[in-house]
């Protein structure tokens, strides 16, 4: 996902990268409102990969964060996301350029200063390459502490959500039958484009019950696939998407605050609440396993350690807990995507096929019957040719 390089532009003969400023704390807000070659100011700790991708499938042409991008707790996977991308990468000590730098004002970047027009408001550091590799060896040393916080995050979850966890309490009931049958979660996250081209075999031989969680529900509308569910926050999806699924699911944080709901009424769309303190994937990774899911296979979904951390939040302790909840039941797509993926070709088949048919062919024309058959094939095939030479002629 390399950027073009045309949006490393200059403005009136000087140097640098120059373009429009949009700045939000919150960097998945910020990506929604993002434009080609917009330059993002963020306010972002440890940078994670799930953002850095939103920023660069939205265009960003440089990232300004006023926040250590990595802070030595662990090895964050962002920095690396935007730098493979050719995404301008700077780290400026200090917040101060939310309050001098306005929402649409032109900004310029050049070797790690950061000017409006002539004015010079902040000096960072360029995180290229090398620099972002240096942090992340760096970084290792921090797991430790985090995985003892990530611990903490898990006993603290299995408190307030034990009878979900184990007895399935107040999973809301769903339209479709979803007992013994395969479901398919689709989140809008890791790799999740590659994932689901890889189950194409798959989705045509088993049809699955496709769920789309939070933006994922648009990346199966846009890939053209039926929506059955969609279990997430209504907000981070389309209207199309919406009026489209068969169902609707809000996730809901345990205090009962439903937002989006006024929009669903707005669109006519009925909708089920689904409280929850866990994360919208594994809401919908609890519906689909109580209702009686025989196989789920989860797309764009976390898989190794680092990406649990990487997502920086406590959530990520229900992601760890729904599947040890669910067990084998739950794979990875790539998984899935393996096992349909033949290493027999179409032609390594038919080309046996078509020997033995020509054998078959050769040992009958040596019969006489055969070569009766082969005379009066010969016959026909002349008198054919001569019609078609008489026509053009």
């Amino acid at each position: 996902m390399r950027m073009p390089a045309l949006r490393r532009r200059r403005a009136a003969g000087r140097p640098g990268l120059t373009g429009p400023a949009r700045l939000d704390r919150r960097t998945n807000r910020l990506a929604r409102r993002l434009r080609p070659g917009d330059v993002a100011i963020i306010d972002h700790v440890d940078l994670d990969r799930s953002s850095a991708l939103a920023l660069v499938r939205a265009g960003a042409a440089a990232v300004i964060n006023v926040a250590p991008c990595t802070s030595g707790r662990y090895p964050n996977l962002g920095p690396q996301v935007l730098v493979d991308a050719g995404v301008l990468l700077v780290e400026v000590d200090g917040a101060d350029l939310f309050t001098r730098v306005s929402e649409g004002s032109a900004v310029r970047i050049d070797d790690g200063v950061i000017y409006s027009r002539d004015t010079a408001l902040a000096t960072g550091r360029v995180l290229d390459l090398d620099a972002v590799a240096a942090n992340r060896d760096a970084a290792r040393a921090g797991m430790a502490s985090q995985l003892e916080a990530f611990s903490a995050n898990t006993v603290e979850f299995i408190r307030r959500e034990r009878d979900l966890l184990l007895d399935g309490l107040g999973v809301p009931a769903t339209a479709s039958v979803i007992e013994g049958r395969h479901v398919v979660i689709v989140s809008r996250d890791y790799d999740y484009r590659a994932d689901l081209a890889g189950l194409r075999p798959y989705l045509r031989e088993r049809r699955p019950i496709l769920i789309g969680v939070d933006a994922g529900a648009d990346v199966l509308v846009e890939t053209g696939h039926p929506l059955d569910l969609v279990v997430g926050d209504v907000r981070t999806i389309s209207d199309a998407a919406l009026r489209g699924a068969k169902e609707v699911v809000v996730h809901a944080p345990r205090d009962g605050r439903a937002v989006g709901l006024d929009r669903l009424e707005r669109l006519g769309v009925d909708g089920t609440i689904f409280e929850t303190s866990g994360t919208s994937e594994d809401a919908a990774v609890l519906l689909a396993d109580t209702h009686g899911a025989e196989l789920i296979v989860a797309v764009g979904s976390h898989a190794t350690l680092v990406e649990f951390l990487d997502k920086g939040r406590s959530g990520m302790a229900s992601t760890y807990l729904t599947r040890l909840r669910v067990g084998p039941t739950l794979v990875d797509a790539k998984v899935v995507a393996a096992l349909y993926r033949s290493p027999v070709r179409t032609w390594q088949i038919l080309l046996p096929v078509l020997a033995a048919l020509l054998a078959v062919g050769f040992a009958i024309a040596a019969t006489p019957v055969g070569g009766q058959w082969v005379d009066d094939l010969r016959a026909v095939v002349a008198d054919l040719w001569q019609r078609l030479l008489d026509q053009v002629s």
